[in-house]
């Protein structure tokens, strides 16, 4: 049986210099456009591995290589906390009904490769900003995705 989800996670809103932003469509539910997010592997993992990790399983992009310095993984020291989506609650431990998310943005070059994880993705898009957040199913991603401009200032 596979150890329960551990409900602190990260969001990641990858972007281009254009702010153009990187949003995936979930296998499960259909029709759900979301940006990276994932929970830690373990306690102790340090949130800025959890991001750079959770960006190369989804995506294939890896922080750190020569096209996405480290340094282009920022943590915008931004946390909510929310209820986990019921259908969701199975991979957490019983009573466990809140997530923490921590907030990170990572910018890349334009035309940067995506490489989807076929069993979380099934289809990306690159779209501006405005168009990334409308089309996000979670409230609190939009609502990261529409901060992006004043964040990379």
């Amino acid at each position: 049986m596979k150890p329960f989800k551990i409900p602190e996670s990260v969001l990641v809103v990858i972007y281009t210099p254009a702010l153009d932003v990187l949003i995936l469509e979930r296998v499960e539910p259909t029709g759900f456009w979301q940006s990276v997010t994932g929970s830690k592997d373990a306690q102790d993992e340090p949130l800025h591995e959890t991001a750079a990790r959770e960006v190369r399983e989804e995506t294939g992009i890896v922080v750190g290589s020569a096209a996405v310095p480290g340094e282009n993984l920022c943590d915008w020291h931004h946390t909510i906390e929310y209820s986990i989506y019921p259908h969701w609650r199975y991979r957490y431990a019983p009573g466990v009904t809140r997530n923490t998310e921590h907030w990170f943005g990572l910018q890349v070059p334009a035309g940067t490769a995506v490489s989807l994880s076929a069993r979380e993705h099934v289809s990306y898009r690159w779209m501006p900003w405005q168009e990334a957040a409308a089309q996000c199913f979670s409230p609190s991603n939009a609502e990261a995705i529409r901060q992006l401009p004043q964040r990379v200032r």
